[in-house]
């Protein structure tokens, strides 16, 4: 038994994960027909695997590094058997994201203190709905929770924040649209000291600019930021929609020169058949996934967890 099933056989199976992963384990699904189909392991099923992991969207420079792994232990281990490189690829995926480190998946939080969200990304990814479905899983927690309109340059960000705020019964700080947002935030973080906020989570405009022009709007909201509350933002998010695939790639490394992203939320991991991008972008960039969207609904933003994700995947090999 490989070390993935040793540390998940007695953990609960997350449904959600299953459901939610379904497109991207439909794209590997050809993975154990390859293997079975195959009498030997030689270059030609390992292209077939770099084929498999490639349309999942695990990313060219992670397949040629994950594969050289395959390769590597076949050897060492004097493995001839296609059908033993089941367990293998499960217990490879899982150390590629771990880098034999303990992941932090909790969000930072520091007990008695205003603690800051930023959320980061360009338009369109699910930004302003996941402070929304945070917004209200925080509050079922019982903290006092607000939400910040920090996208002034559009109005239709302000309005789609205030909604979520009436959904989840959550204050929402606006001022007009076309406002300074490092104001707006400032302003925020003075109502949030005095009423004693446990959280603030901060939405931020969408606009993929020059990194240079990135790097000084985010540098300003966090020198606003610290001025107020020195030991904040406690997390920068960087919001990543899974179906776009290596354009996500792009972003990650975009906004971790822009800023210090301290995590990665990707959404619609459900709709997508790319899922492989989580691997691809701890490999690369060092960066832990801190929440998947894995669902409409307001309670499917889950807390990422790699077993249940690798489960999801590989649920047919065990």
């Amino acid at each position: 038994m490989g070390l993935f099933q040793k540390l998940f056989k007695r953990k609960p199976k997350d449904e959600r994960y299953q459901l939610g992963l379904h497109k991207t384990k439909e794209n590997l699904g050809n993975l154990k027909a390859i293997l079975s189909a195959s009498d030997k392991i030689d270059d030609e099923l390992f292209d077939s695997l770099e084929d498999v992991f490639i349309q999942a969207d695990i990313g060219v420079d992670t397949v040629i590094y994950f594969i050289e792994q395959l390769r590597d232990e076949v050897e060492n281990k004097k493995i001839s058997d296609p059908n033993d490189l089941a367990e293998i690829i499960v217990d490879k995926m899982f150390e590629i994201y771990l880098k034999g480190e303990l992941v932090q998946t909790d969000l930072n939080y520091d007990e008695n203190e205003v603690n800051v969200y930023l959320f980061v990304g360009v338009n369109g990814v699910g930004k302003t709905t996941t402070i929304g479905k945070m917004a209200k899983q925080l509050k079922d927690e019982g903290k006092k929770v607000m939400m910040v309109a920090g996208d002034t340059f559009r109005a239709g960000a302000i309005n789609q924040l205030v909604e979520w705020g009436n959904r989840s019964d959550t204050f929402v700080f606006t001022k007009e649209a076309g406002s300074d947002p490092s104001s707006v935030i400032y302003d925020a973080l003075v109502i949030a000291i005095k009423e004693k906020y446990d959280v603030v989570l901060c939405d931020t405009a969408g606009r993929l600019q020059t990194k240079i022009n990135l790097m000084s709007e985010l540098s300003k909201m966090k020198r606003v930021i610290q001025k107020t509350l020195p030991n904040a933002p406690q997390e920068t998010l960087l919001v990543i929609d899974a179906t776009t695939g290596q354009n996500g790639m792009r972003q990650a490394e975009v906004f971790k020169d822009a800023t210090d992203v301290t995590g990665i939320i990707l959404t619609k991991l459900d709709g997508t058949a790319k899922g492989g991008i989580v691997l691809a972008i701890r490999h690369l960039y060092d960066l832990p996934i801190k929440y998947v969207g894995l669902g409409e609904k307001i309670d499917d933003l889950v807390m990422f967890d790699i077993e249940q994700y690798i489960y999801g995947l590989f649920k047919d090999f065990f």
